[in-house]
């Protein structure tokens, strides 16, 4: 019985040793996790210290739901900051407000549908086929315009629904007879040359949300009495047309842009018949006596709803007048360069409001052709006509005659954008025209 009580109580003390070692172990297990849980903690803290160093103390309410999101943004933001100082981003970016919207992108051509995001002024509504597919255009024949053959312009413009429409290569058209456009197109000449020339040009006719953006437009021809189609369900006789660079007829939401027009029969843009919410803007036009008119006549009083914005072109060598020639309407001339005229620049007819602000008129040398405005007086009292000019620089003599009361109205209508100082003219439409785009840099 003895020796049964010391066996049990030695069995007793190896018991407690155990257990005694065993909560030790777990003792120091759960010291060693504390210790690195303290250890992360301050780290994260020394972390989180130093961030909001950064960060000028912002707090964790600001913290993002999708971190990878904002990591990939900052990368892209640091990508294109070192593209755009490789490019000479300060010299892509020019005060220009459509060109800065899409000329510094290096990858412009796999987004050409965001140039439909750029537009300024009473046709920067103007989606063109924004919302369509793109169509390539690889033929630059036009052997029947009743039956256009799939491939040429004259296919795409007149299909159904949005349309981009792009070219392959290089091409000069040469039209048989007037491309007669549907709503919901763009034509987008960027990254080739291509020529309309030689023989009839573009009719905006009856329709809606155009943009023509890219084209060297000249040598258009007078063509007619004879048979076009302009939808794939419609062809019809087409009588004589004029012969204009781009005809816009009774039609709204139109925008034309960066195109270079020169030498046309008659008008090199010309839009009537209640025309109304048009853009013109970046273009180079060239060796041309009536360049641009935009009312039909003094007796068509529909035109007084047309409002047209004319902004960061360049009126160059060998122009003679109607820069533009304007009836009725509302119409806001604003930031462009005029370098020649021989008559006169701006003129009108039929009460229009003219609102010429930060241009740059340089006058020529004839001593009879300084003034850069002129009154075409048919009826009525000119003087009560609104025409202003607001920081217009107006050089070797060149003078602006302003009319009319001033009405704040009247100005508020011919008004769509907030006008440039008129030093920045040069640099605002030193890329006036067609653009020289070439794939994988800023264009």
């Amino acid at each position: 019985m003895e020796v049964f009580e010391k066996w049990c109580s030695v069995w007793s003390m190896l018991v407690i040793a155990f257990l005694l070692v065993n909560v030790k172990a777990l003792n120091e297990k759960n010291d060693l996790v504390q210790s690195r849980v303290i250890e992360t903690e301050k780290l994260n803290s020394l972390k989180n210290s130093s961030m909001a160093n950064r960060s000028n103390g912002a707090s964790s309410d600001h913290a993002v739901d999708n971190p990878e999101e904002i990591a990939s943004m900052v990368q892209m933001r640091t990508r294109n900051s070192t593209e755009r100082r490789n490019l000479g981003f300060f010299s892509c970016v020019k005060g220009n407000p459509i060109d800065d919207c899409w000329r510094c992108d290096p990858r412009w051509q796999f987004r050409r549908k965001n140039l439909a995001n750029c537009g300024i002024g009473f046709g920067r509504n103007a989606i063109g086929g924004r919302d369509g597919k793109y169509y390539v255009v690889n033929d630059p024949g036009d052997d029947d315009p009743v039956n256009p053959k799939p491939g040429t312009l004259r296919h795409a413009v007149i299909q159904e629904g949005p349309l981009w429409i792009v070219f392959k290569r290089d091409m000069v058209i040469t039209l048989k007879q007037e491309l007669i456009m549907n709503s919901f197109k763009t034509i987008d000449g960027r990254g080739v040359n291509v020529h309309i020339a030689y023989g009839a040009c573009i009719t905006i006719q009856f329709i809606t949300n155009v943009i023509i953006h890219g084209l060297n437009i000249h040598d258009c021809k007078p063509t007619g009495n004879a048979l076009v189609r302009s939808s794939p369900t419609h062809y019809g006789w087409r009588t004589i047309a004029d012969g204009d660079g781009i005809s816009i007829f009774d039609s709204s939401f139109i925008w034309i842009d960066h195109n270079s027009l020169s030498n046309c029969a008659d008008g090199l843009i010309d839009a009537i018949m209640g025309s109304t919410a048009i853009t013109i803007s970046n273009n180079y036009f060239t060796h041309h006596n009536e360049v641009m008119l935009l009312g039909h006549s003094d007796s068509y009083t529909r035109d007084k709803q047309m409002q047209v914005t004319i902004a960061y072109n360049h009126f160059g060598e060998g122009l003679m007048q109607r820069m533009p020639r304007c009836r009725h309407g509302y119409f806001h001339v604003v930031n462009n360069d005029y370098t020649h005229w021989e008559m006169y620049a701006i003129g009108g007819s039929a009460d229009p409001t003219i609102n010429s602000q930060g241009n740059r008129f340089l006058a020529p040398a004839d001593p009879f052709a300084k003034e850069v405005t002129k009154r075409v007086i048919t009826t009525g009292e000119w003087r009560q006509w609104n025409w202003r000019s607001e920081g217009d620089l107006l050089l070797n003599g060149a003078f602006f005659t302003p009319s009319g009361a001033g009405a704040g109205a009247s100005y508020a209508r011919a008004s769509s954008l907030g006008a440039k100082s008129s030093s920045m003219v040069g640099a605002i439409t030193s890329g006036a025209g067609v653009l020289n785009c070439k794939m994988g840099i800023a264009c």
